[in-house]
């Protein structure tokens, strides 16, 4: 996943506190306006390069999970149902990321 971008062009303000950027052609399926608190001045340094993910992205703009990893198990009970629930790692998510999932779903 992709977490910060550096664009080398300043953009155009259009709004008080909104930017349009010019981003490069492999992001061009990502919406081009920013608010201010979402940009931060960028500090060149040679040795940072910024890796881009390819995810396939429908019409629809829907695309495709894989499991990685499952990290936990939980066992829920709400009155008289149990719940099993696992904690899953999803590709192009972080650990913190990881979500909690009803285990029926990975039979």
């Amino acid at each position: 996943m992709v977490e910060s971008v550096a664009v080398q062009t300043k953009g155009q303000k259009v709004g008080l506190v909104t930017y349009q950027l010019e981003l490069p052609p492999e992001l061009d399926r990502i919406y081009d306006v920013f608010h201010t608190s979402m940009l931060r001045r960028y500090r060149s340094n040679p040795s940072y390069i910024v890796l881009i993910e390819v995810i396939e992205v429908g019409l629809d703009l829907s695309f495709e999970e894989e499991l990685v990893q499952i990290l936990d198990h939980e066992a829920k009970v709400l009155k008289r149902k149990h719940n099993s629930l696992l904690r899953v790692l999803w590709q192009n998510h972080g650990i913190k990321e990881a979500m909690l999932e009803p285990a029926y779903t990975f039979h």
